[in-house]
Formats: structure tokens, C-alpha cells, sequence
């Protein structure tokens, strides 16, 4: 019989500890007995993986806050490289979190075959990246087609599997059992914040998007607000920023999907949860915001028309963004107004958001990259 593999994974944030979990139990699911652990939070935990520290406040928005938090990374990186020589795993698996994982890869240098999951977005911004990928990355999966192309420009073979949310975005209840639960009225039309995951990304985002809200609500009597709460971020930031505003919106954990369901428009921070909209055809706007400094370094970096992934995806602007200056109530408010009172521009985004879910590749995504890891692991 042979000898089971170790693989251990470094997951850095919410939206990698979601697809860290689903590779983890496709990976179960091929080689049962197959050892998993390493660095994440509660969905990786919950599919299997024995984790050593938690991923809980570890996010970073920009420079500041990254060298914020560099005694929390050292800390971190001592410890993996620790557990790395005690434990001598069969492979690691990187997972996004592209400012430590790529750091790491340099200092294993190859002493332990590293795969790479879920691409650093190098086609956005800091192309220099990429000779640390050719040099230290054995094995490159991508999610995008466009990426699996980009790197071969390089001379970098990738991957390509498809969006894990192609398998993962399922609302859990109808939208009537929805509005019922939370005392919400099928009468009214239903507008859904969705202000990101991140602490910073909620003091930032979610204050515009409640103002948005009330100018919206001046227009249309007959709407009410929910916020789909992020979990790990805790409840009083949220009632903390509702209550600087004269707006009722009911604050919903944990039950994303079902927030989009119920929702006929969204409001939505720039990252995974666009791509979870467009999944579900739900029209929304897309807005961000960070603080001025950051934004001022980050800037130059940039190489992408559009900060919305739907919209590099489908290499035009489909999803209107409202990013930084342009990030103002009362330019989202006649916006999403735009759309509520002409049912024709909603029917035409639909149409766009369906064309772009046909290029985010077929269902198995995670059992695909599965396979191609225990493959390359020769189990």
C-alpha cells in the first residue's frame, strides 16, 4: 500500500480559507487517509485540515496596515518554517495571500515541492512577481483562462481548472422562506450590502453605501436594506456604523447566498463577492475605498482598466465602479436608481452577467485541482 501523503496548506484570508476548505475535502475525497494541515481559519478546519494557527485579523489592506501587522507575520512565517522542518510535509500549497506565500516560496527555496493556488494577480499589478513564480513555483493553478494565458507569455506553464464558485454559490433556502425568517416583506423591493469581509473594507465601504441607501429610499418608499455580515468580523462594527445613519437594514451572518437570492440589487465591495453576484445574475454596482495613502502608492501599480472582476473577465465595463473619488452616495445612489426604474437595463446586465459566467470554465473545479495535485505528487 502506498504511503499516504502530507500536504500542508498556507490559506491567508477569508475568501482563501473558503477555497483552501473545498480543495481539502476534493482531496479527501480521492486519498481518504491523505494528511492536511497548515494555516487557516474555520472552513479549513471544518473540511478537515489540522491548522496551527488561525487566519483571524490577518487580512491587510494596503501598505500601512501591512506594516501594522509585520510582527504577526514574522511570527507566522517562523512558525510555518518551523512546522515545515519538523514535520517535512510532501508538498505545500499556497493559497492567494501573495505578500507572505511568495516570501515563504523564497525561503523554502524548493526544498519542498510548493504549488501554488489561486494565482497572485501579477497581470494587475507588480509583474516583477512573476520571476519569483518561474524561480520558486512548481506547480501554478489558476481559476481564469485569461491568467493560464498570461503566464504562458512568460514561459510559465499554468494550470487552468475553472471558479470553485461555480460548485459553491447555492442559496440555502427559497427567497419567500428568506423574507419570512427575517421578518422582511415580499411587498418591498430588496436592496443587499455586501461591504466586503475586511474590518478596514467595512469602516471604508459600508458608511457609503447606507448613505447611497437613504438617498435611494427618498426615491422609492417601498424598499428595505439588508447587510450580509461578514462572520469572523465582529457585529458591533457593523451596528456601531448603522447607527451614525437615519436607515434601517437589517444585518444578516453568514448567509451570503441567500442575501443575493433575496436581493433585486446589490451593492458590492470590489473582491470575491462580485464574482458570487455575477454567479447569481444579480444586478449590483460595484464600489471601493481605501484610505488615501494606500490608494496614492497603489495606484501606479495597477495595469488593468477595471478593478471589478467581472469586468476584467469580460474585458469591458458591464458592471459600473465606483472606485475611491468616484465613490460617493449620491453618484451610487443615481446610479442603482437608473437601474430599479428601468426594468430594460436590468434585463440587459442580467444578459452581460450570464455571457461572463460562461467563461469562468465548468462545475469541479476543486476536484480537478485535486486530481492534478495528487498527480504531480505521484499518489
Amino acid at each position: 500500500m502506498a504511503e499516504e501523503k502530507h500536504i500542508m496548506i498556507i490559506a491567508g484570508e477569508a475568501s482563501g480559507d473558503l477555497n483552501a476548505a473545498n480543495l481539502c475535502l476534493a482531496l479527501k475525497q480521492i486519498s481518504p487517509h491523505i494528511k492536511i494541515s497548515g494555516v487557516g481559519g474555520e472552513l479549513m478546519r471544518k473540511a478537515g485540515a489540522q491548522t496551527y494557527f488561525d487566519i483571524k485579523d490577518l487580512s491587510v489592506i494596503g501598505l500601512f496596515d501591512a506594516i501594522k501587522k509585520l510582527p504577526k507575520f514574522f511570527a507566522l512565517r517562523k512558525l510555518v518554517l518551523e512546522r515545515i522542518k519538523k514535520e517535512n510535509p510532501d508538498a505545500i500549497i499556497l493559497v492567494d495571500f501573495s505578500g507572505f506565500n511568495l516570501r515563504l516560496a523564497k525561503i523554502v527555496n524548493k526544498t519542498v515541492p510548493t504549488i501554488y493556488y489561486i494565482s497572485p494577480q501579477v497581470w494587475a499589478s507588480r509583474e516583477g512577481r512573476i520571476k519569483t513564480i518561474k524561480h520558486y513555483i512548481h506547480k501554478l493553478i489558476v481559476f481564469f483562462k485569461f491568467e493560464q494565458e498570461f503566464y504562458a507569455k512568460f514561459g510559465i506553464e499554468a494550470d487552468f481548472i475553472g471558479h470553485p464558485l461555480l460548485d459553491i454559490v447555492r442559496p440555502t433556502m427559497k427567497k419567500e422562506e428568506f423574507l419570512s425568517k427575517f421578518n422582511l416583506q415580499e411587498s418591498k423591493a430588496t436592496i443587499a450590502l455586501l461591504p466586503g469581509s475586511r474590518k478596514q473594507e467595512i469602516e471604508n465601504i459600508l458608511p457609503l453605501m447606507l448613505g447611497a441607501s437613504i438617498l435611494i429610499q427618498k426615491e422609492i418608499k417601498d424598499i428595505q436594506f439588508i447587510i450580509a455580515k461578514a462572520p469572523q468580523v465582529d457585529l458591533g462594527l457593523y451596528n456601531n456604523i448603522i447607527n451614525r445613519f437615519n436607515i434601517e437594514a437589517k444585518i444578516i451572518e453568514g448567509k451570503t447566498y441567500d442575501c443575493l437570492q433575496a436581493a433585486d440589487f446589490c451593492l458590492v465591495a470590489s473582491g470575491t463577492a462580485t464574482l458570487e453576484a455575477a454567479l447569481m445574475q444579480k444586478p449590483f454596482v460595484i464600489i471601493y475605498k481605501m484610505s488615501l495613502l494606500n490608494y496614492l502608492l497603489y495606484l501606479p501599480l495597477v495595469k488593468v482598466p477595471y478593478i471589478g472582476m467581472v469586468n476584467i473577465i469580460a474585458k469591458k465595463k458591464i458592471v459600473p465602479e465606483f472606485i475611491q473619488f468616484q465613490a460617493q452616495p449620491q453618484r451610487i445612489a443615481q446610479e442603482v436608481l437608473k437601474f430599479l426604474q428601468n426594468p430594460q437595463e436590468i434585463e440587459r446586465l442580467k444578459n452581460e452577467l450570464a455571457k461572463t459566467k460562461l467563461l469562468l470554465g465548468e462545475n469541479g473545479a476543486s476536484m480537478r485541482a485535486a486530481g492534478i495535485i495528487l498527480k504531480f505528487l505521484g499518489n
